[in-house]
């Protein structure tokens, strides 16, 4: 136990952040930072799954205060990867959109992942990729709150 405990919190505190800069350091040639390319990609899969893009909506589902989406959405819209629309039906709600540059910048995003995720399964043999997975819903569902976390350790 002592050894998994070892390998599971070196992946969290530095295995985590190398892959964080590997994404950044595919974006460091254009003019978005990694949250925002993050930001326009969650909104295209509001837009593709039918999800509410309200601006509200978004916020809440990213935990990030109206006040901040509001700014990141404005920079992104002057950038010209998003746009803001009142809704048809209820004129005091915004839509969020992606435009035509912000859908090619989700896609160049979902691309790294996918190349990620194949190069690290080619690393696995099919019973350790199915372990992974595995084991990985398990951890989406602690971390998202679906099961049970354990008491913060006391000093």
């Amino acid at each position: 136990m002592e050894y998994s405990s070892e390998i599971i919190n070196h992946f969290l505190s530095d295995v985590f952040g190398d892959i964080l800069k590997r994404e950044e350091a595919t974006l460091a040639a254009g003019d978005l930072s990694l949250r925002e390319v993050q930001l326009i990609d969650a909104i295209c899969r509001t837009v593709d799954e039918g999800g509410d893009n309200r601006s509200t909506a978004i916020a809440s589902a990213r935990q990030m205060p109206a006040g901040t989406l509001t700014c990141a959405v404005g920079l992104l819209e002057k950038k010209g990867y998003l746009v803001r629309r009142r809704d048809e039906k209820d004129r005091r709600a915004v839509r969020l959109l992606p435009t035509q540059l912000g859908r090619a910048a989700s896609e160049q995003h979902r691309a790294f992942h996918r190349r990620l995720t194949d190069r690290m399964l080619s690393a696995l043999t099919d019973q350790e990729a199915s372990a992974l997975a595995r084991g990985m819903e398990k951890l989406t569902a602690f971390f998202r709150g679906g099961a049970q976390a354990p008491a913060e350790p006391q000093p």
